[in-house]
């Protein structure tokens, strides 16, 4: 049984307007639409807004039919675009799909009666009080448990993901929610896909929050495996030793220049997929020494163990960087196997829609609501 940390402090989030609907004062949450089994829509009992994110606004809520406090997000104009609506598709077959203590699943789906109405989405998941970004800028002291329970739960979602397949591609604190007893869920699956094995393939670089940004992607890398997620988990460790911000820059460049000055000039073996102009940018500056020594510095917590994990998640070459189940088997953490099979979407793999109306049909026609096939895991 892992060590529980205090609860560590966080609000609420920003509050964010939603529009009003027809029947319902300005402000006030919508009522939830009928799902196909329901004649009238279910009428909730709001709270306030908890969060926002690119695809709607985040709302805690009573479920009218138990009674139990969850989250209601609300995605609309979900179908004015082709890129939101494969973002957006491929989004609610995760949080269908997986079903894992630390990463954030559907618990319902709820659709209008028509297809002619279905022009937004209502997504109901687990209430989460807070998130990690809200507890590292709080002024909560953050115990060594504190830092491993949270590391640890990372990781163990993390592995279950890569495991299945899927890079997440935005691993950052505010994705990464936390409730009042520390348990950590991964969740914001809107830049997630399925791993792409064939290296000709090209993938997008517009991916994943600068500050928590592989250095293979600032070097402009147009094929990336799941080393991304662990360089970002690099990131926020040191960032939940430390109290801020590991590489907080300006610009790409200076990102780049940052990680540099940390890692050293890396070697052009290590930059193999980089771009050539960023090639250029790192043999035209001096010639750098690792400093890595300076993780000490982070706090008192920054242990020999400690920075030893961190030094191996923040490793310049991508294929030399420790796996999230490797990490897991680190002294500083240890965690036992999560096997659950690989995660594919066939309409994703296979052809897709070139419209918006394409998209539209099928989150209308695919069983989007949580399957009983759905990876569980007891452990």
């Amino acid at each position: 049984k892992r060590p529980r940390g205090r609860k560590p402090g966080g609000g609420g989030g920003r509050r964010s307007s939603l529009e009003p609907c027809r029947g319902r004062r300005a402000g006030d949450p919508p009522a939830l639409p009928p799902n196909p089994q329901q004649k009238q829509p279910l009428d909730i009992e709001p709270d306030r807004p908890i969060g926002y994110g690119a695809f709607g606004v985040v709302w805690s809520v009573t479920d009218p039919r138990d009674g139990k406090r969850v989250a209601l997000k609300k995605m609309p104009n979900v179908f004015q675009n082709l890129v939101s609506c494969k973002r957006v598709f491929r989004e609610l077959k995760m949080l269908c799909f997986f079903k894992h203590d630390n990463v954030l699943s559907a618990l319902d789906i709820l659709q209008p009666p028509h297809i002619d109405y279905f022009e937004e989405i209502y997504v109901v998941t687990e209430l989460m009080q807070s998130d990690l970004h809200k507890i590292i800028v709080s002024p909560q002291p953050l115990s060594s448990d504190h830092v491993k329970v949270f590391l640890y739960q990372i990781l163990r979602g993390l592995k279950y993901l890569h495991s299945a397949g899927i890079l997440h591609r935005d691993i950052k604190p505010g994705n990464l929610l936390v409730n009042s007893n520390c348990v950590l869920k991964i969740c914001d699956f809107g830049l997630a896909r399925v791993e792409e094995l064939d290296e000709s393939r090209h993938m997008t670089q517009e991916v994943v929050t600068q500050y928590y940004r592989a250095p293979e992607i600032l070097m402009g890398s147009r094929h990336y495996s799941n080393a991304i997620d662990i360089w970002s988990v690099g990131c926020i460790f040191a960032e939940l030793l430390g109290r801020r911000i590991l590489f907080q820059a300006q610009s790409p460049i200076q990102q780049l220049d940052l990680i540099t000055d940390l890692l050293g000039t890396p070697s052009l073996e290590a930059m193999r997929t980089a771009c050539e102009g960023a090639k250029a940018h790192i043999l035209r500056g001096p010639h750098k020494q690792p400093s890595l020594p300076v993780l000490y510095t982070l706090s008192s917590q920054a242990t020999h163990e400690a920075v030893h994990l961190l030094c191996r998640m923040l490793v310049f070459d991508p294929s030399k960087r420790i796996s999230a189940k490797d990490a897991l088997a680190h002294p500083y953490l240890d965690e036992g196997p999560v096997k659950p099979k690989a995660f594919t979407i066939s309409s994703l793999l296979g052809g897709t829609p070139k419209a918006c109306t394409g998209w539209h049909n099928l989150c209308w026609a695919e069983p989007l609501r949580p399957a009983k096939t759905a990876i569980h895991r007891h452990a």
